[in-house]
């Protein structure tokens, strides 16, 4: 390989990663996720077999111990008792059936229950495959596995469920707080455990067995917990169904742009509106008047945009959706249920105007995602050209003369990445496409493609042609991965002219403006070369700031301004020869972070690309911006918000000065990820749950500038997930990953095991998904990771949840019933990481994983 292609390849591994090395070995990639699948699968097996021994020894130890339970405690570790009841027996039959809650009674001898404890044989989370994970062989040791605390239940403590432990695994499986192995996961990936019916039972609420206490008990995965209800809950009907809020939610604000690894996705409309796409959603953004409107109409990623020629009209493309397999239905688009068409790969023409869906095509012709599209424009745009992402690239034309679009023809356009397609503006039937190492010229004729590869000659054949524009005299202008530009004249494929060595690196976009003087932008060097029509460069050229990143997308904007998307997720606007000023701002990796600041319209959000934003709501842009040496994962204000702690993926976390954006103090605690931070209301602790099962308690002094450990909380089997403090700033109530409920009192770092000592308490915040007044979020056939985080309105009102289909949810506070009513809002196209409501709750904001956009939401 030569120097310049090398290069290339460093290029893309760098933050100007340009999406051709996933679409190189794509198909690669998805050969080896299968086959760890199945590897995972059987070693799961094994692990599950030890585990029920395991159970079963510790089981018969703990017999004679829970005889002696006292009716007013709090689990601190699972008990297992015998086989179940015949009572049992029948309450498993039927989910909702026999589902109540079992009301408060006064404390009596406790009567003692037998369970069933359903096992599964996949026990595969979202966030498991860390190093907290129990390795096989510490399972047999004295009939206990080496944990953090002993399993053996103290006298006068009631289990908190029948589960068994978690058998803890030493390989990597699926996960969405760790794993970046691929630019995206696989829609396969992320649908796995939608495709297939799981092995334990679905979730089911079910009576209470202990006649003593009142509590709601679920199932996820078949594990049982138990959400304790306060005192004055005497009963709850959840054979009823909960309405959903008054309030609802109105998209309002998209930050973020897919310039990352999407090409032809940056356009000006006549409307005086700039249109682009950030995960499910397309944003039309005004930025004289600084509005957005958004076309909500696809269920997942929107991977391509064209502008009809009437500039009025778009057709856009999106991949396979959340609740569908990769792939066309050989026995045809019959077989499709009406409610699953919108989830397959397909292109949607719709009105820029109204918003308004005009057609929807496709549905069942394309293989995994639409790539490329355009519409041809000597008829007035009456075809549409689109490519898929099948392994031979299958190129489609379509007609749209008539009220229902209709295929003319489809061909098998490459084996190797198709990256553009477009229709040549002079030449009617002319199709020009590129990519891996090739740019053809298609014609249509008598309903059939013919084609003609491009012939480079004497010059080096490039290994991609990553752009194509077109000149006024229909020249075809292509730029490739040796960062040459080559013109193609009209009806010729072969080369006229050359322009060597014009980036260094590759060229990832070419554009004619009005003008007529050329543009071209490289993804490495982040320059701007400007050329007249004679093709001879001006000396007009600019270079990018590194840390908005190279040149994804140039195309004309208003006047004579030029509109630019980089790779690191921005978009700018100005003049190559003035400055490029950024209108558009995001992230450019997996997002998680978010914290809503405690009396003003700000938040901050923090990623694995080590960046740290704050924002501002109301003018919809970056306050400020931090890079970390650490990618980052989890944030929280200090409640007078004069410091923001900030948790990494690596054990180190950091307090950042609101004012001077200079680091206060850096602490490490363990060499696993800070999944959650979480000050007192009082601001005199901060609590971090960590990746290695512990929750670090700090004490803060100094308005926030001095921190002190005082203390670590044992106790959990697998990581922490969530934390809530009490309004007294004395309780912690903390969710784990394998669904535990646990309790500890503050400044001691002791589990608190009475049920009536936190059972009525007042929480300051609600993020713990799994609680009594949380229990109604979890769907029907629930695994445990369906349900990210949920956020609960200052006002007590209402609760949001952020779902691992691209959705958030919103009820009815507090949300205790099975199969509560909601309100469901879609546009992202990934998990949904994190939700907040801001201090007033005027607004909810919600991140998206691997979609890496913001999503502000007005309260209506």
């Amino acid at each position: 390989m030569d120097s310049t292609a090398t290069d290339l390849s460093n290029g893309m591994l760098s933050d100007s990663v340009d999406g051709l090395l996933s679409q190189d070995h794509g198909e690669l990639c998805q050969r080896v996720l299968c086959l760890e699948k199945k590897v995972q699968q059987q070693e799961d097996e094994i692990i599950c077999l030890k585990s029920a021994l395991a159970d079963v020894i510790r089981r018969l130890g703990q017999v004679e111990a829970t005889k002696a339970q006292s009716s007013s405690a709090l689990p601190s570790k699972p008990n297992f008792r015998g086989t179940p009841t015949r009572r049992a027996e029948k309450a498993y039959s039927s989910p909702l059936d026999n589902a109540h809650i079992t009301p408060n009674k006064r404390p009596t001898t406790p009567t003692h229950r037998s369970a069933a404890s359903p096992r599964t044989n996949t026990p595969s989370k979202k966030w498991s495959s860390m190093s907290n994970s129990l390795d096989s062989s510490t399972l047999h040791r004295d009939g206990q596995a080496n944990k953090p605390v002993e399993l053996k239940a103290s006298k006068g403590v009631e289990p908190k469920s029948s589960k068994p432990v978690e058998p803890k695994s030493s390989k990597p499986v699926e996960t969405k707080r760790t794993s970046k192995s691929f630019e995206r996961q696989s829609s396969n990936e992320r649908r796995g455990k939608r495709g297939s019916k799981p092995r334990s039972r679905d979730p089911e609420w079910r009576a209470a067995q202990l006649k003593e206490e009142g509590y709601v008990k679920i199932y996820l995965r078949g594990r049982a917990i138990n959400l304790y209800a306060p005192t004055s809950v005497e009963n709850v009907d959840v054979t009823s169904v909960a309405d959903p809020p008054s309030e609802k939610l109105q998209l309002e604000w998209v930050y973020g742009y897919r310039g990352r690894d999407c090409r032809s996705n940056l356009y000006y409309l006549s409307t005086g509106e700039i249109i682009y796409f950030a995960a499910a959603a397309v944003v039309l953004h005004n930025v004289e008047e600084n509005t957005q409107r958004h076309y909500l109409g696809h269920t997942d990623d929107v991977k391509c945009l064209a502008i009809h020629p009437d500039q009025v009209r778009v057709a856009t493309g999106q991949v396979a959706g959340h609740d569908q397999k990769e792939g066309k239905r050989k026995a045809g688009k019959k077989d499709i249920p009406d409610a699953d068409k919108d989830h397959w790969p397909h292109v949607r023409i719709w009105d820029t105007m109204n918003l308004n869906t005009l057609h929807v095509i496709g549905i069942g012709d394309f293989d995994k995602a639409v790539s490329c599209l355009s519409f041809s424009r000597l008829d007035g745009g009456n075809q549409l050209v689109v490519v898929d992402d099948a392994n031979d690239h299958v190129m489609s034309v379509w007609d749209l003369s008539k009220s229902h679009p209709k295929k003319i023809t489809e061909t098998k356009s490459s084996t190797e990445p198709v990256l553009a397609a477009e229709f040549h503006p002079l030449e009617k039937g002319n199709i020009i496409t590129c990519g891996k190492g090739q740019i053809s010229f298609w014609t249509l004729e008598g309903g059939s493609l013919a084609k003609k590869t491009g012939i480079f000659d004497k010059h080096d054949k490039p290994k991609f042609v990553l752009c194509v524009a077109f000149a006024e005299n229909g020249d075809v202008i292509s730029g490739d991965s040796n960062g040459n530009i080559f013109i193609w004249p009209k009806g010729n494929n072969r080369i006229s002219k050359a322009i060597e060595g014009v980036h260094e690196g590759g060229i990832f976009s070419v554009c004619v403006m009005k003008d007529g003087t050329l543009l071209s932008g490289g993804g490495k060097d982040r320059k701007i070369v400007q050329f007249d029509s004679s093709y001879t460069k001006t000396g007009v050229e600019t270079e990018i700031p590194e840390n908005f990143g190279g040149v994804r997308m140039l195309n004309q904007g208003k006047g004579g301004m030029v509109l630019v998307g980089t790779t690191r997720n921005c978009i700018l606007q100005g003049t190559v020869d003035l400055q490029l000023n950024p209108i558009v701002q995001g992230h450019m990796d997996e997002l998680w972070g978010l914290a809503s600041h405690p009396s003003q319209h700000q938040f901050m959000t923090s990623g694995s690309d080590k960046q740290v934003h704050m924002w501002d709501s109301m003018s919809r842009s970056v306050v400020w911006s931090k890079e970390l040496s650490d990618p980052a994962h989890s944030c929280s204000f200090y409640p007078d918000a004069s410091v923001v702690a900030i948790g990494t993926e690596t054990g180190r976390w950091l307090v950042l000065d609101c004012e001077t954006h200079e680091i206060v103090t850096s602490h490490t605690d363990g060499n696993e990820q800070i999944e959650c931070a979480l000050y007192s209301p009082d601001g005199k602790y901060l609590a971090l749950g960590s990746r290695d099962n512990h929750i670090y308690i700090y004490e803060v002094t100094e308005g926030g500038k001095k921190y002190s450990r005082i203390g670590k909380c044992s106790g959990h089997s697998s990581f922490v997930t969530h934390l809530d403090w009490s309004t007294d700033g004395v309780y912690l109530c903390s969710n784990s990953g394998d669904y535990e409920v646990l309790y500890w009192k503050v400044p001691a770092c002791k589990q608190e095991t009475s049920i009536s000592a936190v059972r009525d308490l007042e929480w300051a915040t609600g993020n713990c998904t799994l609680t009594f007044n949380a229990a109604g979020v979890w769907p029907e056939g629930a695994d445990g990771t369906d349900v990210n985080n949920v956020c609960r309105s200052n006002n007590k009102k209402i609760l949001a949840s952020a779902d691992d289909f691209g959705k958030v949810n919103l009820y009815q506070y507090p949300c205790c019933q099975p199969k509560a009513k909601k309100h469901v809002y879609k546009g992202h196209s990934s998990h949904v990481t994190n939700v907040s409501f801001l201090f007033d709750d005027s607004r909810l904001l919600s991140t998206g994983g691997r979609d890496m956009s913001i999503m502000q939401w007005q309260v209506v």
